[in-house]
């Protein structure tokens, strides 16, 4: 494949991917609403401290401090529920909860 086609290819195939994210209801849900970090926060320190730390700052788990800047809003929701990285469980959230808990990591 030429340089040229491999540039073309390659925003191609992320934009697709956007769409594809974008077009889950979850996602959509989610990103549609107003997230309250003091929620978010209380949500995280039950289910997310006893890996992440009580301040999102590592422990059994890596540390999430400044972790938008290493993943999208879509990527933070898909780890959250996928169950993909084990030895992190499958979380599922209601859509409210997860902007909760969005809000509250995008503030860390």
């Amino acid at each position: 494949m030429s340089a040229l086609a491999i540039l073309i290819v390659i925003p191609l195939a992320i934009l697709g991917v956007q769409m594809a994210q974008a077009s889950d209801p979850y996602v959509k849900n989610v990103l549609s609403l107003m997230g309250n970090p003091v929620q978010g926060k209380a949500i995280f320190q039950i289910n997310c401290a006893g890996c992440h730390g009580l301040e999102a700052d590592g422990l059994v788990g890596p540390s999430l401090q400044a972790v938008p800047k290493r993943k999208s809003r879509y990527g933070l929701i898909h780890q959250v529920i996928s169950g993909e990285t084990p030895p992190m469980p499958k979380f599922q959230p209601s859509a409210q909860e997860m902007a909760d808990l969005l809000s509250y990591l995008e503030g860390l």
